[in-house]
Parts: structure tokens; C-alpha cells; sequence
């Protein structure tokens, strides 16, 4: 728990870092940047792409979210207390929810013109 969220921080501190360089930069030096900031994204699950779904990128969040809560043990204290739930029964709950937190995913949308 405390390494995953030491590698959260770091990553947001990058993310950041490099969001701010690319603002000061030129073409090159973008191109370069362009290519940390793709390596930070295939290398942390969350951090999501041009092509992610809103799907996705909403599943992440609640996952995230999910794994924070579950992670202090203080927030799995208020959140029993405001279900009337054991501490447990809260922890269970949840870790049950990040399978699928936000339902099923949508079907895929077909091509069109396919058949002809």
C-alpha cells in the first residue's frame, strides 16, 4: 500500500513536470516529450490515452478511488460507520465493487458499411 501510493506520487509529480515542459517547449524538444509522457502512460495502467473510452477512463477513477478507501483504514472506519456495516464487511464490499465498478461495459459500436 504504502509503494503504490510512493509510485501514485511519483508519477503524478512526472506527469505534471512534463505537462508544464511541453507548455515551454518547441517541436523537437516535444517530440521528446511527446515520448516520456507515452512511456509514463504504458508503464502506470490509470494514466490513460488519446484513445481511451469514457468507460475506461471512468472505470480507472472508480477503481482508484475504490483502492484508496480500501488502502486507509480511517476512511473504511467512516464508511462502516455511515452503512451501519463492520469495518470487514465494508473492505469486502468494495474490493468486490473494483471488479466492476461501474456495471458491464457498453457493447462495441459496429463499423458501418462493413457489408457492403
Amino acid at each position: 500500500s504504502h509503494t503504490h501510493k510512493k509510485h501514485e506520487q511519483e508519477h503524478s509529480q512526472v506527469y505534471i513536470t512534463i505537462l508544464i515542459q511541453m507548455s515551454e517547449l518547441a517541436g523537437a524538444d516535444r517530440f521528446n516529450i511527446n515520448s516520456q509522457l507515452e512511456a509514463l502512460q504504458t508503464r502506470y495502467v490509470g494514466t490513460g490515452h488519446a484513445d481511451v473510452s469514457k468507460y475506461e477512463w471512468i472505470v480507472n477513477q472508480h477503481r482508484d478511488s475504490l483502492a484508496h478507501y480500501v488502502g486507509k483504514h480511517s476512511m473504511l472506519q467512516y464508511f462502516a460507520v455511515a452503512e451501519n456495516e463492520s469495518i470487514s464487511r465494508v473492505g469486502y464490499q468494495m474490493k468486490q465493487k473494483m471488479l466492476l465498478p461501474c456495471g458491464l461495459p457498453p457493447p462495441p459500436k459496429e463499423e458501418d458499411g462493413e457489408d457492403e
